[in-house]
């Protein structure tokens, strides 16, 4: 049993060092900034112009680490959205690892949003399945990947907007997002 405190001196009890030390590096964990892990989504959202007559995802380029997870949320009042990897599963060519599985969010009405995380290193093609023919396309990063422009031998099988509306690998890995 400890002596009562007289003065300044502390009583010398290695377990009241042990339990300080514990609650200090607790506290410096709470306030200290940290990555986003893995089990937290990346967002994405759908969006569209009151008309309907311009659509897009934002960020329509993104880089994330292997086992993080997106989340697709349909911003657009007025339509209704997908999130649809091209794969031959989803009647599309493979832009996308093989071996990845393919996902389909089905139709989001605003509000909604669909979840997928992301194992495979390498670069993933998406579209809306309703608004594909209008350009509505992006492409995730995962890791590292190489900077030169994957599945140029399929840009041919899908329609001009949605070819050309991928951003650059290179500008994803460098910028880490393209609105």
């Amino acid at each position: 049993m400890n002596a009562p405190l007289h003065g300044h001196a502390l009583p010398h009890d290695p377990r009241r060092r042990l339990l300080l030390a514990a609650g200090g590096g607790l506290l410096l964990a709470a306030v200290l900034p940290r990555p986003a892990g893995a089990d937290e989504a990346v967002e994405i959202g759908m969006s569209g112009t009151p008309s309907g007559s311009q659509v897009w995802f934002r960020p329509r380029g993104l880089l994330i680490r292997p086992g993080q997870a997106v989340r697709w949320v349909n911003r657009d009042a007025g339509n209704v959205h997908t999130s649809t990897a091209y794969h031959p599963a989803n009647g599309r060519p493979l832009r996308m690892p093989a071996g990845a599985k393919p996902w389909n969010s089905d139709y989001l009405l605003p509000g909604q949003s669909y979840t997928v995380v992301f194992e495979a290193p390498g670069v993933y093609d998406y579209f809306c399945l309703p608004h594909e023919h209008a350009g509505m396309v992006g492409r995730i990063v995962v890791g590292d990947a190489d900077a030169a422009p994957p599945y140029a031998d399929t840009d041919a099988r899908l329609p001009p907007a949605a070819a050309a509306g991928f951003p650059a690998v290179a500008a994803i890995l460098k910028q880490g997002r393209i609105d």
